[in-house]
């Protein structure tokens, strides 16, 4: 056949023209407009659209409200990225034993937040977090705590937004640590039960070297969905109080949805995106060192 070479690319054609539609195409335009003043007034007319080169990143450098949203995001990765993967890892240890009874049930019930809409989470935890009838601070009120504004004081609404992001979360990373986990030899821990270790030394010596890979995968997927850190401010605080809960991704939508600075708001997105790139290349140069020792 004269062309045969044109039929993968014939079954392929499909999906590379959806992405580049959908997703390369829509890049490319937001690169551009990053470097150019686009706002509401250029969305009817483009030839009001001025190109300024870098002075929408240079803003960015000096824009308080950037910084203090960036500081807010890695507060929440920092906080909430180990949280998550510790309560999965420990959800995958456990789910994993094979003393534990109804063991699917308790997958059902581990990895439902994570299906379940955002939206829907939110209503119900901003009632377990009502300062005055919710559950938490009824079970603190045992403890003789007093009321806590979860939502309303600076120093507790980001711990709250935490607190949600992990319960929300780390079922998926579960059920990912738990693939792991069935994975490892048993020989490994019949060899180590042999060699005198107990349930810490299997633990430390097998099963942590074993999951290595698949921490690596869930640490990098957990920092990128992490500083993508949007929906719980936006459904639950709105960036406040102070701007105690404004992240990077929730400032752009500010910048480019409600004060349409879609030029501004594109350097913010870009900007973000290289600040992901290099601490997941850091993180991989990381593995590959630890790998070659």
């Amino acid at each position: 056949m004269k062309h045969k070479w044109l039929i993968p690319w014939f079954f392929l054609a499909p999906a590379l023209g959806t992405l580049l539609l959908f997703f390369f195409l829509p890049v490319l335009a937001s690169l551009l407009m990053s470097f150019s003043d686009f706002d509401i007034y250029a969305l009817g007319n483009l030839s009001r659209a001025r190109w300024n080169g870098l002075e929408n990143y240079g803003r960015l450098l000096h824009d308080p409200l950037f910084w203090k949203a960036l500081g807010n995001t890695v507060y929440f990765v920092l906080a909430g990225g180990p949280l998550t993967i510790l309560a999965a890892l420990l959800a995958a240890i456990g789910l994993n034993s094979r003393q534990l009874m109804l063991r699917d049930w308790f997958r059902l019930g581990y990895f439902t937040p994570v299906i379940t809409s955002l939206v829907a989470v939110a209503v119900v935890w901003r009632y377990l977090y009502h300062p005055r009838f919710g559950l938490f601070n009824y079970l603190l009120s045992f403890a003789g705590v007093g009321p806590v504004n979860w939502l309303g004081d600076p120093v507790w609404a980001m711990p709250a937004l935490i607190l949600l992001a992990v319960w929300k979360n780390f079922g998926y990373y579960m059920m990912i640590f738990l693939a792991g986990l069935q994975t490892i030899p048993d020989y490994l821990y019949e060899a180590a039960r042999l060699d005198g270790a107990g349930w810490w030394g299997q633990f430390r010596h097998v099963t942590l070297p074993q999951l290595a890979p698949t921490t690596f995968f869930v640490t990098l997927m957990t920092i990128i969905g992490y500083f993508q850190f949007f929906a719980e401010p936006y459904v639950m605080t709105q960036g406040g109080p102070v701007n105690s809960t404004l992240s990077v991704v929730f400032y752009l939508y500010q910048q480019g949805f409600r004060w349409w600075r879609m030029g501004y708001a594109s350097s913010i997105a870009f900007m973000l995106f290289f600040i992901i790139f290099l601490l997941a290349m850091l993180q991989m140069a990381a593995r590959r060192r630890q790998e070659a020792a």
